[in-house]
């Protein structure tokens, strides 16, 4: 008599190849022998591995989100705009020493002038200068050399304060970079400030330079 073999196999109930039975069918399942046991087993294993290994990382991730909704990043400090009576106080009866020249804000009237000098490209100018409420601290003057006489024009210079340090950038669309910190660092943009007119004399000398080839 030929009939068929079930095996159960991890709580699942297997067909396996016909068998020649030799007693009469008791109606129950037919017992698995050692080694369709262990081929269950492995089989189960192979899939329970990969299952285990998804679910630890879903749990990971869970716990990094969770972590990181509990301790957000710190938020970057809000920038405010020093006010006309602040920039008026960083500019007054100072000299603005540059690479190739300076430029000097005087008091009463607050008259500007500078000068550049260099290898044929000496220049001077002479104006006013003024600063906002939003900020701005602007030169309207014009400029000329021994070879050209420029009309008057405005340039201006932005600042804001982040976190406890003046910063600057010149309009409209310099780059912003540290101006004056408390206390002051040797990379700041304000050590190259001087009290009083320090660079009258090389002015006048450029000035009468130029004015005598014109």
């Amino acid at each position: 008599m030929v009939v068929s073999a079930l095996c159960w196999i991890g709580g699942t109930k297997t067909e396996m190849r016909p068998q020649i039975a030799l007693t009469v069918s008791t109606g129950l399942p037919w017992p698995c022998t050692s080694r369709e046991r262990e081929g269950g087993q492995s089989a189960r294993r192979a899939w329970l591995v990969p299952l285990l290994v998804v679910c630890g990382q879903l749990a990971l991730s869970g716990a990094a989100h969770a972590a990181n909704e509990k301790n957000p990043k710190p938020a970057e400090a809000a920038a405010t705009v020093p006010t006309a009576f602040e920039l008026q106080r960083l500019y007054t009866d100072r000299t603005w020493l540059w690479k190739d020249g300076a430029a000097y804000f005087g008091q009463t009237g607050r008259p500007f002038r500078a000068w550049t000098s260099g290898q044929d490209s000496a220049s001077v100018a002479e104006g006013r200068w003024l600063v906002t409420k939003d900020g701005k601290m602007c030169m309207d003057a014009a400029w000329r050399s021994k070879s050209y006489k420029g009309k008057q024009q405005r340039i201006c210079y932005s600042h804001r304060v982040r976190g406890g340090t003046i910063e600057q950038r010149k309009d409209p669309d310099g780059d912003w970079y540290s101006f004056k910190r408390t206390p002051e660092d040797l990379s700041d943009e304000y050590r190259k400030f001087e009290v009083g007119d320090t660079k009258g004399a090389q002015f006048e000398q450029t000035r009468k330079l130029i004015d005598s080839k014109n």
